[in-house]
Order: structure tokens, then C-alpha cells, then sequence
């Protein structure tokens, strides 16, 4: 990492938490102001610690895009919850996100109810403001706050940016002075590969939403730069089961050309190049209990 010596900088980390599909990876995409997290409307897309860097004035601001926090069922659940709950821990300041749609539910209360053993500073965000009522906004920040002794609170919409100014007005400020973390023209520090795996993972769920189950995942297997300025890229979708391969191709390989050619498009945007993407399906049967796919996706393996 490459520091910054302008004058009176400042720096510093701040995790977004909250429950699956709060808004926490369309806030990130927003205050950065371009992709660096997936989004989709199935629930627990972001799975490993995502870090977006957000330029305030003189402050550098790292997001912690971490993975939505809800009752963990399975081992892929419980290194994720753990992963989010470590992200609030390290952070030097935790802005909880809620949907304002879903006010207070079960999900956002047990957040609520375990912030008594974060220390960090702690800001409300309320979001999705565009959907309720004035009145309802009122009252959800009120019951928050008697619960919770938040610093700060804020209502936005993280899909227009709504009220994004003011809390990035505040984080700013609020962040300690000292150099920056990364150079300026860094958005993440995501690996390209991982970034370009995670792409397609998002088309491949917004492709096939319900049909196909939350345990696949895809991994950038090669990555070539070719002569030419163009990029050469080999995934695989990896499912657990051989009837689930029918659903991930479709009739004729329909459906996963869909997909490649969705994620190529994306992929070239990012890039600024253009991308030649081959995907494959395989099947790896239990590899949600392989240590080796945790270390893949940054999650540290729950024994």
C-alpha cells in the first residue's frame, strides 16, 4: 500500500453492516462511484470483506463491504456472519444500514441488540428513504436510537444517492489524520481476477434468481493479456450437484451464453478492453466443506 503526503490528510476504515439486501454493496458502488460489489436481490450475495476507497476532500475513506449478517444455517453462513461481525471489530467506525422498508424486524434487532459489544463509534443509515413515509422514517429512527447510542443519523436512498453527501460530509470529518492508505486512483483492493469472478456470479444469480441454489460460486481459473490489449479469461461455475447442471446451461447452452455474454459485457466496461470469456460448469460435490474454497473467497474455514 502506497501512502499519501498531502497536507492535513486524513484516513481511515468504516464497515457497513446490516442484514441481507440492507443496501450495503449498492451504498458501496454509490459513494465510490463505480462497481466494486455485486448486487443482486438474492439474499447473502456479498460473501467475503469487500473494500471500496472513497475519495471526501482530503480524506480517504476504506469501505468494508461486509457480508449481510442473519442466522447462520450452514458453515458457508457461519464464516460469513463471522466475517462481518470481524470487519465491524477492526473498523474505525460502523455505519449499521437498515432497510426502511423492513423497519425494525427480527434480523435488525439482533444486530441491534449485538452492537452493545462493538466499541467503534456506530452511525445509523437508514435506507431506501424513497419507499415509506416521512412519519414511519420518524419513528423507525427513534426506536433505533433508544436502543442503540448512535453517533449520527442519516437517511438515504443508496440507489440515487440521496443524503450520500451528507454522510460521506460526516465520515470525512470524522476520520483520523494521517496519511493515505492507497494511492488516489484506487477504488479496491480486490484482485482483478476475484472482481471479474464476482461478476459473473452476480449474472449468473440474476439470470437464474430461485432456480438455481445459493452453494455455487465461480473461480477465475486463467487470466491472459494477449498482444493484441485484449484479455483472455477462463471461469467455472462450480455446482454441487450433476442436475443442476441443466439449469446453469439451458436448452442448447442457452442460458449460460446469456450469462457470458452479460458478464463479458461488464467485464469490458471495467477493463476498458476488450474480453474474450469462456465459462465452464462443473460440478464439486460438498465443496462448501472445503477449506481450500473458504481461502478462495477470503472467508476463514469455521471448524
Amino acid at each position: 500500500m502506497i501512502s499519501s503526503e498531502k497536507p492535513d490528510s486524513r484516513c481511515g476504515f468504516v464497515a457497513l453492516i446490516g442484514a441481507p439486501n440492507a443496501g450495503k454493496s449498492t451504498l458501496l458502488n454509490q459513494v465510490v462511484g463505480t462497481k466494486v460489489s455485486i448486487v443482486t436481490h438474492k439474499v447473502q450475495t456479498t460473501r467475503s470483506l469487500i473494500r471500496g476507497i472513497a475519495i471526501r476532500n482530503t480524506t480517504q475513506i476504506v469501505f468494508i463491504d461486509t457480508p449481510g449478517i442473519f442466522q447462520p444455517k450452514r458453515r458457508l453462513d457461519t464464516a460469513m456472519v463471522r466475517t462481518a461481525w470481524g470487519g465491524a471489530g477492526d473498523a474505525d467506525l460502523v455505519a449499521v444500514l437498515i432497510d426502511a422498508r423492513k423497519g425494525l424486524n427480527h434480523e435488525a434487532m439482533e444486530i441491534l441488540r449485538k452492537l452493545e459489544h462493538i466499541d467503534q463509534p456506530k452511525v445509523l443509515v437508514i435506507n431506501k428513504i424513497d419507499m415509506i413515509q416521512r412519519e414511519k422514517l420518524l419513528k423507525l429512527t427513534e426506536e433505533a436510537n433508544a436502543r442503540v447510542n448512535f453517533n449520527a443519523t442519516f437517511m438515504i436512498s443508496a440507489l440515487n444517492g440521496q443524503g450520500c453527501d451528507a454522510l460521506m460530509d460526516y465520515l470525512a470529518e470524522n476520520m483520523m489524520v494521517g496519511p493515505w492508505h492507497y494511492p488516489e486512483d484506487v477504488v479496491s483492493d480486490m484482485p482483478m481476477r476475484q472482481l471479474a469472478a464476482e461478476i459473473t456470479r452476480e449474472k449468473l444469480f440474476l439470470r437464474l434468481h430461485e432456480e438455481l441454489p445459493y452453494s455455487s460460486t465461480v473461480e477465475t481459473e486463467k487470466w491472459e493479456d494477449r498482444k493484441d490489449g485484449s484479455v483472455r479469461i477462463e471461469q467455472v461455475v462450480y455446482i454441487q450437484r450433476e442436475n443442476q447442471k441443466k439449469i446453469v446451461l439451458g436448452k442448447k447452452g442457452a442460458t449460460i451464453r446469456d450469462i457470458s455474454m452479460a458478464s463479458r459485457k461488464e467485464l469490458c466496461a471495467v477493463l476498458e478492453k476488450k474480453v474474450h470469456l469462456f465459462l465452464f460448469v462443473k460440478v464439486r460435490e460438498r465443496w462448501i466443506d472445503d477449506p481450500e474454497r473458504y481461502r478462495e473467497m477470503g472467508l476463514e474455514f469455521p471448524r
